[in-house]
């Protein structure tokens, strides 16, 4: 038996877990996003999940809870809020040959704290109609005045830009990364406002001639029949760092530090990161496994290939306070 419940029940019922669930989970991710994963898991096991979703604030409510946390497991949608959640001392490591042999040793934490689920590339969409093939090559290239007027982008102070940067800061200096920065802002458009698909959406009315943005959002925009316009006005190019690859962030998954059903918390853990498991989490969000044995989704797939940067997440997670910092130096957003 499968149960969503709303974060204030599951805080009420802490005293109570057994009667209420077999595996508490808070998550950064939409419930709906990993509901065939949570069904699959408890069809095989007999395991309920309950899932509490949060839009921010995660690793401060696991502090405030302490050890009264009815929460057994966190998922996220970025590496950020994991070495957030590691930082703050609100998980747990976890010896599992299982997930070791599932998770490449680039998409997990070298202490075991967090495990890597699904990769997604931070690329460029191009206006099918104004920008050329081949038009766009690296992130450096962003900078160039050519683009003066034609970028759009969301802030650059949200952690999908900010790790963006923190990968600019570790290819190259400070200085090199504060004239980048300042580069594309005197290219954009517009004032850096709204979500990815927001960015895309200004492609398609001819705001701006790319956006920079996540691969899923792609497929999430075809399946929208309101957005479906949108995604066919563009096509995803896959830059490329000079002398690296193509910036890429992951979701993951942890225990949490005071995990009440630590052992059901291991086994979803292990399920979630099964070559299986990460075929349909994959192929629900329009993203790519983390096993590089698991095939994206067709739709995925005919996207095109591209080299993932080799830039250690946890150096660009320790790197991204520099990058807001440089970010805010130039008043990116301003």
């Amino acid at each position: 038996m499968t149960k969503t419940f709303p974060l204030a029940v599951l805080l009420a019922a802490s005293t109570a877990l057994p009667a209420l669930a077999d595996v508490n989970v808070y998550s950064y991710r939409q419930p709906e996003l990993i509901q065939p994963l949570v069904d699959a898991f408890t069809e095989e096991t007999g395991i309920a999940v309950n899932i509490a979703f949060l839009n921010q604030g995660l690793t401060e409510r696991l502090l405030a809870e302490g050890k009264r946390t009815p929460a057994d497991v966190i998922l996220t949608a970025d590496v950020q809020h994991l070495a957030d959640a590691v930082a703050a001392g609100v998980t747990q490591p976890v010896e599992s040959d299982v997930l070791e042999a599932n998770v490449p040793a680039e998409f997990r934490d070298p202490d075991n704290h967090w495990f890597g689920l699904t990769s997604r590339a931070r690329i460029v969409y191009a206006s099918n109609e104004r920008v050329a093939d081949g038009e766009v090559t690296t992130y450096e290239d962003l900078a160039d005045p050519k683009w003066k007027g034609r970028i759009c982008t969301r802030p650059g102070t949200h952690a999908y830009n900010t790790t963006l940067t923190a990968a600019m800061l570790a290819h190259h200096d400070e200085e090199f990364t504060r004239d980048w920065l300042a580069g594309v802002k005197a290219n954009l458009a517009k004032k850096p406002q709204g979500n990815d698909r927001a960015q895309i959406k200004s492609v398609w009315a001819g705001e701006c001639d790319i956006a920079l943005g996540n691969t899923y959002y792609m497929g999430k925009m075809l399946e929208d029949e309101e957005q479906r316009a949108w995604a066919e006005s563009v096509r995803i190019v896959f830059p490329t760092f000079e002398g690296g690859g193509t910036h890429v962030n992951i979701s993951g998954v942890a225990m949490t530090a005071h995990a009440p059903n630590p052992d059901e918390a291991l086994a979803f853990m292990e399920y979630l990161t099964s070559p299986a498991a990460q075929a349909i989490y994959a192929a629900a969000n329009h993203e790519y496994p983390v096993s590089a044995e698991v095939e994206p989704s067709d739709l995925v797939a005919g996207w095109g290939s591209f080299t993932p940067d080799n830039i250690d997440l946890m150096d660009l997670s320790h790197l991204r306070p520099e990058a807001l910092r440089l970010t805010q130096e130039v008043d990116f957003d301003g």
